[in-house]
């Protein structure tokens, strides 16, 4: 998938993916800052990953992890600053949640800050019945 807006670039093709770009941006969210780069890596390996560029210049990032038939949890989603206040990132969210592979699917994600943009996209708070379990580090032991 590619889709070209205000010659802008939206691709799906992981090999256009600049991965020391993604894992800076994601170390220095305030979301993934605990994540390792070989955990980042293996996210984007195992997940399906959107881009967006500005020629050969990676400047947008989203991945997806779903199971495909039921559904699927949104994250990790980017715009560098640089490029913000523009439709750009309404665009990128717009142009992932409406593919028709994902059409029929619950959709799931977590925000701080930027529920007005998902909800347009019609996500809804659910703070009733969403629950967390958080990651904790693995303890590295000698006895392996």
């Amino acid at each position: 998938m590619e889709e070209d807006y205000k010659g802008f670039i939206i691709s799906d093709d992981k090999s256009l993916l600049n991965i020391e770009i993604v894992c800076d941006f994601l170390l220095n969210s305030y979301w993934a800052k605990n994540r390792s780069v070989e955990q980042i890596i293996k996210s984007i390996e195992n997940s399906d990953c959107y881009g967006v560029y500005d020629g050969k210049t990676q400047i947008g990032f989203a991945r997806l992890i779903t199971d495909k038939a039921t559904m699927y949890y949104l994250c990790d989603v980017y715009i560098d600053e640089n490029y913000r206040s523009n439709g750009l990132g309404k665009k990128f969210v717009d142009t992932i949640v409406n593919l028709e592979k994902y059409q029929g699917l619950t959709g799931l994600l977590g925000t701080k800050d930027a529920h007005k943009l998902y909800e347009k996209y019609g996500f809804v708070r659910n703070s009733e019945t969403y629950m967390v379990k958080r990651a904790q580090q693995r303890l590295t032991s000698n006895l392996l």
